[in-house]
């Protein structure tokens, strides 16, 4: 299967606004990409793009809306003149609940944004790689789906969905010839991580966590995990007897 090169086509980075998504979209456009960003910020966005002269593509969007996420994607294939051969879809984010402060409305706004709206960004791009047979799609889920942790009880449930998704999707496009990746990246020094007030082991700088995903995008790799110290356990933890698993993840978080 071959992995697009910027010779191919252009990029493009959902939740490319701050985080990852914004390195990511800086590391792309070193290795000589035309990256497409996008995000709600569009003052963010411009900052981005202003360090970048020529190489991006401000197109602000809000990924839980169906109808604005497809009008950015023909915008953004027009504006450039060239398809999207690379998507990295990693709009997402994160609110801390637990079974006490359980809320349907906090837990609809982060499956419309984690679940849906990276489904909406999937409709936009997926069917023309498909008809291509050519492109490559990375889908940003984190180490949190591999296991139900304790004040992660929304976020949890959105990353595993994704990360079926992307196991489920994964054998269509193989036939056609289209990579897909899943990222899960463990704690990284990002504004969502900031808030956090608990102990976050392997704690990575958001350049080494793009170089990642960067590197396993260009290697083909379907599953992106890091950092291993984390990743290895949790993906261990998933075929523990329940009594075990609950035991083990209650003593190394002190819940």
């Amino acid at each position: 299967m071959k992995i697009p090169t910027p010779a191919d086509g252009i990029a493009w980075v959902t939740g490319a606004s701050s985080g990852i998504g914004r390195e990511l979209a800086v590391q792309l456009a070193k290795e000589g990409w035309i990256v497409a960003v996008s995000a709600r910020l569009v003052a963010d966005l411009q900052s981005l793009s202003d360090g970048h002269p020529g190489q991006m593509i401000v197109a602000p969007l809000d990924v839980t809306d169906q109808t604005g996420v497809m009008a950015a994607v023909q915008k953004i294939e027009a504006e450039s003149g060239r398809a999207i051969v690379r998507a990295v879809l990693n709009a997402g984010t994160y609110i801390r609940d637990t079974a006490p402060d359980f809320d349907v409305a906090t837990f609809k706004m982060q499956v419309d944004v984690n679940l849906l709206g990276t489904a909406n960004c999937l409709a936009a791009v997926m069917p023309a790689m498909l008809a291509a047979r050519r492109g490559q799609i990375a889908i940003v889920s984190s180490l949190a789906g591999l296991a139900g942790l304790p004040g992660a009880v929304t976020y949890s449930t959105t990353k595993a969905g994704l990360l079926a998704m992307a196991q489920s999707l994964k054998f269509d496009l193989d036939r056609a010839n289209v990579a897909l990746s899943v990222i899960l990246p463990g704690f990284v020094k990002t504004p969502l991580t900031e808030k956090n007030k608990f102990p976050m082991p392997f704690l990575m700088a958001v350049a080494d966590a793009a170089k990642a995903i960067l590197e396993g995008l260009d290697n083909g790799r379907f599953l992106i995990a890091f950092p291993g110290g984390l990743a290895w356990p949790l993906r261990f933890l998933r075929i523990l007897p329940a009594p075990l698993y609950f035991a083990l993840v209650a003593r190394s978080t002190k819940w």
